[in-house]
């Protein structure tokens, strides 16, 4: 599957970001990225092949302490996440009710730029 970029589309602080979509069958992983200019504030990694969720981000070319927790995902079954921004971090809710708390390290208060790349058809994308 081809990358899909979302730019100039705000998540300020208190909005909500929700996304639906169905991973591509055989697809070993795909990943949604919140960009800060060349930075990546947030980097969700959906690894098949590892049966993990991996979360980080990347500063200045260098990767933050990474985490990972649950695996809500299967192959051509739609999901759901949504992104919840704070000031301090950004609120993960995934389809089986897991929560993340990953810390918003860039500090922001608003992020424009979104990518998702490999192995996902993407049914809906909003911010509220």
């Amino acid at each position: 599957m081809a990358n899909i970029t979302v730019n100039n589309m705000p998540l300020k602080v208190g909005h909500t970001l929700t996304v639906t979509g169905v991973p591509t069958a055989g697809a070993d992983r795909f990943a949604f990225d919140i960009h800060s200019g060349s930075d990546i504030a947030f980097h969700m990694s959906v690894r098949f092949n590892e049966t993990i969720v991996v979360y980080n981000s990347l500063k200045a070319g260098s990767g933050g302490p990474r985490s990972s927790r649950g695996f809500p995902f299967k192959h051509k079954e739609l999901f759901k996440f949504t992104i919840t921004l704070t000031r301090a971090e950004f609120l993960v809710l995934l389809s089986d009710g897991s929560e993340i708390h990953f810390p918003n390290r860039m500090g922001a208060s608003e992020y424009k730029d979104f990518n998702l790349n490999k192995g996902v058809l993407i049914r809906s994308f909003e911010i509220n």
